[in-house]
């Protein structure tokens, strides 16, 4: 069985790297805030000081962190996963990153003799409790078949997008839908709760409707009881709004919703919700009617 180390033990992190222990895989673990690794060291996982540490001598890597600077960080910097890696060794970023930096980690895992996979997921902090998240996967086909047994301890649907950068750029496009469908869906509860709808009744005919989306079964009962516990948080939604944006900018694709999506976003970031779940943006649409859209004035 092949041994791994899991780097960024942040929500999603944590439940990946808990899967790949309960079913067999030895893990050594690695996360940029000490303090974090107790349960999944309980599980069975070594900790290790830095990423060349969690690097050294495994035969995958896979790799959970916010975003393309700390991504940097953790592959290059000092004591990074590339001073450490070996010929063979297999690299699977599950970041949701630009493709630009998705395709210069696989150029210089290439120049190492290691691969590189960009594998984002989705399905958010449940799914990657539950082991049920779906990979979308950009690189060599051969070297996703050779390890499809590691990512499915992890997930339930693994996707080939084709080569490197595929995955990212499927992610990106993937959430700028689920950006708009959170901001489409705080919007209509915002209007049937300033009409006077019961918002039980109104999130009954959304799912039941036209309207219904995975956001509306995820976050509707979310709004309805101000549970802004964390799936996916407003920051993260966010920041892959913005590089969207610069994607969808450098291909030359018009994304008037996605603009909208991540302006409402962005107020959110600017009203201290950022930490929030991502349908914390709701206050800023409670703010706007004076009233809560699970009912009941402000």
């Amino acid at each position: 069985m092949k041994t791994a180390a899991f780097i960024g033990l942040g929500v999603m992190g944590m439940g990946m790297a808990a899967n790949l222990l309960r079913k067999g895989y030895s893990v050594t673990v690695y996360n940029r805030t000490p303090g974090k690794a107790a349960a999944l060291i309980e599980l069975g996982a070594t900790e290790a000081l830095t990423p060349a540490e969690a690097a050294a001598g495994n035969d995958v890597v896979i790799t959970m962190i916010s975003n393309d600077q700390a991504v940097r960080d953790v592959y290059y910097g000092e004591n990074g996963i590339f001073s450490a890696v070996r010929s063979g060794t297999v690299l699977i970023d599950s970041s949701t990153i630009s493709p630009s930096l998705a395709r210069e980690l696989a150029a210089t895992a290439e120049q190492k003799g290691a691969s590189f996979l960009d594998a984002p997921v989705t399905g958010s902090k449940p799914a990657a409790d539950a082991g049920t998240l779906v990979f979308m996967i950009g690189g060599s086909k051969a070297v996703l078949d050779a390890n499809d047994d590691i990512l499915l301890a992890m997930g339930g649907k693994l996707i080939y997008m084709g080569l490197n950068g595929s995955g990212s750029i499927a992610k990106l496009a993937h959430n700028t839908i689920v950006g708009i469908n959170v901001v489409a869906l705080t919007e209509g509860m915002a209007i049937a709760a300033s009409g006077g709808l019961d918002s039980n009744a109104f999130l009954e005919l959304v799912q039941a409707g036209s309207a219904s989306s995975k956001s509306a079964e995820l976050k509707g009962p979310k709004l309805i009881n101000a549970n802004y516990d964390v799936q996916f948080s407003l920051e993260l939604m966010l920041k892959d709004l913005k590089l969207s944006s610069v994607l969808s900018d450098s291909l030359r694709v018009p994304t008037p919703l996605l603009e909208s999506a991540k302006s409402m976003f962005q107020v959110g970031e600017s009203m201290g919700l950022s930490e929030l779940d991502m349908c914390a943006v709701a206050q800023a649409y409670e703010q706007y009617i004076g009233r809560k859209l699970g009912g009941g004035s402000l």
